[in-house]
């Protein structure tokens, strides 16, 4: 199993609507794309404050080539979507992990 992982930190004023965008409009596209098996978005419980709120944004996927795949297709048009919502509110850094 392959997870992708997105780690956002949106700042708070942006906070409810994103988390409403994400879990209506982005993640229901990223699903419909047929590669991620699963995913889950979670809070980070313990931050500094930063004036956001952390979260992870993971996909799982079934093999290294349904990830390629998405990342090739797919990936960089939801990217540059959530990029253009939310453009000066949020900063985030990505990482890929394999189930050992």
């Amino acid at each position: 199993m392959i997870l992708y992982n997105i780690t956002i930190s949106i700042l708070h004023e942006a906070e409810q609507e994103w988390l409403k965008w994400m879990k209506t409009v982005h993640i229901p596209q990223a699903m419909a794309t047929g590669l991620p098996v699963e995913n889950r978005l979670l809070r980070l419980l313990m931050e500094l404050d930063n004036g956001g709120a952390t979260y992870t944004c993971q996909y799982y996927f079934s093999s290294m080539a349904d990830y390629d795949i998405f990342q090739a297709v797919y990936q960089p048009r939801l990217q540059q979507q959530h990029h253009d919502r939310y453009k000066e509110r949020y900063v985030e850094f990505r990482t890929l992990l394999e189930e050992a």
